[in-house]
């Protein structure tokens, strides 16, 4: 029985990278905005209206944020397939040389590259898909990208804003919320980081401490000025 060699591949990139988007951004503004808070403020209830207050607010503009970058994606696209369609109806010629060229950068010879060029060239849709491709190095996006980007984002940051804000529900004064969100957030900020670099191929350990690093610089930052500050 032939046995096939199977390649594991890291696939849904685009969706994985919202949900990094999102969540990172979400696990480190609201907790250092709670962080500085807890510094300025006596009262839990402030921190978690303004907590709230700015999840919300994140969520809008960081779906928002989203969903501009996947449909500038989309219109680009669009734009240059109509200008490789003009190009390969007005100037097929230069267009067979720009693919022989192609093929040439992968080693093959002048008759291989000939052959490959007559071929393609009698389908011209496969012609311009395939100049897109290699030459300009554009894949078609989703159509529904701009959407799935913009809920995605959002909702992952509200998840992630959630953590740190969660710990002035269950205490009565800002300094033990503080203590209880920090605890909370950088557990999770460890988790998140380790398994975000073990999709990604990094090393998971190393990238678990720098996502976590990063979170509790920016949150020591925001209570240290605030400190200053009152």
């Amino acid at each position: 029985m032939r046995k096939f060699h199977k390649e594991e591949h890291l696939k849904s990139s685009a969706f994985i990278s919202d949900i990094v988007i999102g969540m990172s951004d979400g696990l480190t503004v609201p907790f250092a905005l709670a962080a500085g808070l807890s510094a300025a403020v006596s009262s839990n209830s402030i921190i978690i209206t303004a907590g709230i207050a700015e999840i919300i607010a994140g969520c809008i503009a960081m779906g928002l944020g989203g969903y501009l970058a996947g449909k500038t994606e989309q219109e680009h696209y669009e734009s240059e397939w109509r200008r490789e369609c003009l190009e390969v109806e007005n100037v097929p010629e230069l267009e067979k040389e720009e693919v022989k060229s192609i093929f040439a950068e992968y080693g093959l010879d002048s008759e291989t590259q000939g052959l490959i060029v007559d071929q393609l060239s009698q389908n011209k849709k496969h012609w311009v898909d395939f100049m897109m491709k290699f030459e300009l190095g554009l894949e078609k996006p989703d159509v529904n990208r701009a959407r799935n980007s913009a809920i995605t984002i959002g909702f992952s940051y509200c998840v992630g804003g959630m953590i740190p804000l969660s710990a002035y529900f269950f205490t009565s004064m800002p300094k033990n919320g503080l203590i209880l969100s920090a605890v909370l957030t950088t557990i999770c900020l460890f988790i998140f980081g380790y398994f975000k670099s073990k999709l990604t191929g990094q090393p998971p350990l190393k990238g678990a401490v720098k996502v976590t690093a990063i979170g509790l610089i920016a949150a020591g930052a925001a209570f240290l000025i605030a400190r200053c500050i009152t």
